[in-house]
């Protein structure tokens, strides 16, 4: 009788991960339904390069409004916001060393960058294609009741020419989810090192955390946050990005 109710326990433990798994899968391809959606983004970064007398270091924010509909993705600038990117362009034009702090903020809004924002469940269901599912178990996220997803990453996530010089590569991703499989929230770890032209050792981590929210019928990003650092070849370099998108009426 004991061993007839482990092996029960061990199938419905087995069955609890698959099915946490196969929640996320149908929410992600239930919560991409392009409905009507406007939002304000605000992006700040900031990066430092270098070491000591040559330290380089960029802390810049900017703002845009978004209107994505079936016509299309279309951005506000503010004249404030305009004025910014005009000054530091003329800045820059004059002294090519001018520090331009909006316009590395403003880099964030290239529809490239924009997409995980307003379009969250297309690019995290991405994410996970080539990931391998490792475990589920309960947890919380940010005071609620959720199930964390783990899984993990291979080195076939990065290029071909970049696997010529990295030795060592370790993503992981972790997806909390609600009852219906909703994500909550995610987080991306990757650490890795490896060697360029025999001499040049290199080694970095990256991480990105993103916070959901479902807006109608599609899942946005609300909050999301990289950040990262990397050494090589006597160089140290260090970055953070914060975006927030605030829905508007």
């Amino acid at each position: 009788m004991r061993l007839v109710l482990l092996l029960v326990a061990i199938a419905t433990s087995a069955a609890a991960r698959a099915d946490g798994a196969a929640d996320l899968k149908a929410a992600l391809e239930r919560l991409q339904e392009p409905g009507p959606l406007k939002a304000t983004l605000e992006a700040s970064v900031w990066r430092r390069e270098g070491e000591g007398k040559d330290v380089e270091e960029i802390n810049g924010q900017a703002s845009v409004s978004i209107d994505d509909s079936a016509r299309g993705m279309q951005l506000t600038y503010s004249r404030e916001m305009l004025a910014r990117l005009d000054a530091e362009a003329v800045a820059q034009a004059r002294n090519p060393n001018a520090k331009t702090p909006t316009m590395s903020a403003a880099k964030d809004f290239a529809p490239t960058e924009l997409r995980p924002m307003i379009s969250a469940a297309a690019m995290l269901a991405q994410r996970l294609e080539k990931a391998a599912f490792k475990s589920e178990k309960q947890d919380s996220y940010q005071g609620k009741a959720a199930r964390m997803l783990t899984y993990a990453q291979g080195m076939d996530v990065i290029s071909d020419r970049q696997r010529k010089y990295v030795k060592d590569f370790e993503g992981n991703i972790y997806v909390w989810i609600g009852p219906d499989g909703t994500p909550l929230g995610s987080r991306i770890v990757q650490s890795y090192s490896g060697r360029a032209f025999l001499v040049v050792s290199f080694n970095g981590k990256n991480e990105e955390s993103s916070s959901y929210t479902v807006a109608g019928k599609r899942l946005i990003t609300s909050r999301f946050e990289s950040r990262g650092s990397s050494t090589g070849a006597g160089e140290k370099g260090e970055f953070k990005t914060t975006k927030t998108l605030q829905l508007m009426p």
